[in-house]
C-alpha cells in the first residue's frame, strides 16, 4: 500500500473526523483533533494519502515548541493500513520536518493503558516514563522523549 506524505489541509482532518472510528475504533478522541493545530502548524501536521484513491491512510498532527521539542499530539492509521511501517513512514517524515523547524527533541504522550502505543514508541528508540500529575492531579501519563542526533 503506497502512501504519498504530504502536510496536512484542515479538509483532510475533517475527512479524518468523518471515518474516525477506521483510525480510533471504539475509542471517541475527536474532540483532540484541533484544527488550529492544522492551520498554525501545517508544515508539520502530516497525511499520508493512498495511492489509489482510497483516501487518508493515516496522518500526524504535530509542531515545534519554543524550547525546539518536535511534539506529537496525535498520529493514527487507518485499520486498513495498520501493520505496513506507515506509522514509522509518518513519524520519519515528521522528525525531517521537526528538524527544519530547530527541533532538537521528540516528545509525545499517552495515556497509561496504550500499551500499543508505548510499544510502538519504544520500537522508534524513545526513552518512556510515567510522569504523575502530567495532565493534572490524579491524570499520570506515559511520556516518549528522544533526543534527535
Amino acid at each position: 500500500m503506497a502512501a504519498q506524505i504530504t502536510p496536512a489541509h484542515v479538509t483532510d482532518i475533517q475527512q479524518v473526523l468523518t471515518d474516525h472510528p477506521r483510525y480510533w475504533g471504539e475509542r471517541d478522541l475527536r474532540a483532540l483533533h484541533l484544527l488550529a493545530l492544522v492551520q498554525e502548524f501545517g508544515e508539520t501536521c502530516l497525511v499520508a494519502r493512498s495511492g489509489d484513491g482510497s483516501g487518508i491512510l493515516g496522518y500526524l498532527i504535530g509542531f515545534v515548541t519554543p524550547d525546539r521539542t518536535g511534539y506529537v499530539h496525535l498520529i493514527a492509521t487507518r485499520d486498513d493500513a495498520r501493520g505496513t511501517g506507515l506509522g514509522r513512514e509518518l513519524y520519519a517524515a515528521f522528525t525531517e520536518a521537526a528538524r527544519r523547524h530547530g527541533a532538537v527533541r521528540l516528545k509525545a504522550i499517552t495515556s497509561l493503558g496504550n500499551k500499543g502505543s508505548v510499544a510502538f514508541h519504544r520500537s522508534l528508540g524513545f526513552e518512556v516514563r510515567v510522569e504523575k500529575d502530567y495532565n493534572g492531579p490524579g491524570e499520570d501519563r506515559v511520556v516518549f522523549s528522544r533526543a534527535l542526533s
